[in-house]
């Protein structure tokens, strides 16, 4: 039987794309987990290639089939071969992917010590052109206290709960945990999962302690970052979901 292909039409609009290709698609990953070796879990993948001008439209089933050849693999770690066969099937000059997943730390209270798990939101995001490209990225959970709101209160200080977003490309092997502890060692205060009042009492006063506004929190990490020589690119980003306020206060800094 023969079947229009019309995607592979030619397009007279002159018009190329930046990415197409499919979103959204639940995909189970092995990531190299520093304490444990590895950690199973569970991405949302996104996987895309650059258009031409004179093609209509991509193939968007190939995607799912070169992605089907790696599902007995340990996919990130494949993702330079991936995106060489996405760009070669699909006839592209680039190729993209991005993973966004749960990633999970076991943290011990400050006080009590009592165990618990805390997700964090973690992300691979790789491309290729004319050679591989990779950034990885967490999303951590953390507490910040108000300098202003401590200045000038004759008691307390409101504070939020924060997220600070760290994406970093590098030369050298990072492991997520060393961003996520560089995150909760630049903020007022770490968060727990679990907290009994001995917990409570002692992060509440940590945070009293280490003021920080927004702006602090970015310019900490950058001063971090610039002195650890694996790292050739980096965006920070921090946003307070502030708690005496409707709208949220938002720093970010980026370099390369």
């Amino acid at each position: 039987m023969n079947i229009a292909d019309l995607q592979n039409q030619t397009d007279l609009r002159n018009i190329a794309i930046d990415k197409v290709g499919v979103k959204g698609i639940k995909y189970p990953i092995i990531v190299a987990d520093r304490e444990k070796k590895i950690q199973h879990t569970i991405a949302d993948l996104d996987i895309y290639v650059e258009l031409p001008h004179h093609k209509r439209g991509t193939h968007m089933s190939r995607f799912l089939e070169v992605l089907a050849k790696y599902q007995e693999d340990t996919i990130v770690d494949q993702l330079e071969s991936l995106l060489l066969e996405t760009k070669q099937i699909l006839n592209a000059d680039a190729a993209y992917i991005d993973l966004k997943f749960p990633y999970f730390l076991s943290k011990k209270a400050p006080v009590s010590g009592i165990e618990s798990l805390l997700s964090y939101t973690c992300e691979f995001n790789a491309s290729y052109r004319e050679q591989m490209s990779l950034w990885i990225g967490v999303g951590v959970p953390v507490t910040t206290l108000c300098p202003c709101s401590k200045e000038i209160s004759d008691f307390g200080a409101h504070n939020q709960r924060s997220e600070i977003t760290l994406r970093v490309c590098y030369d050298a092997f990072v492991w997520l945990e060393e961003l996520i502890d560089l995150a909760e060692d630049s903020c007022s205060c770490e968060i727990y999962p679990l907290l009994k009042r001995v917990d409570e009492k002692f992060v509440t006063e940590k945070a009293y302690q280490n003021p920080m506004f927004v702006e602090d929190v970015v310019r900490e990490i950058s001063q971090k970052l610039d002195a650890d020589c694996r790292i050739k690119a980096y965006q920070i980003v921090s946003e307070n979901f502030e708690s005496i306020h409707n709208h949220n206060a938002y720093a970010m800094i980026r370099k390369g």
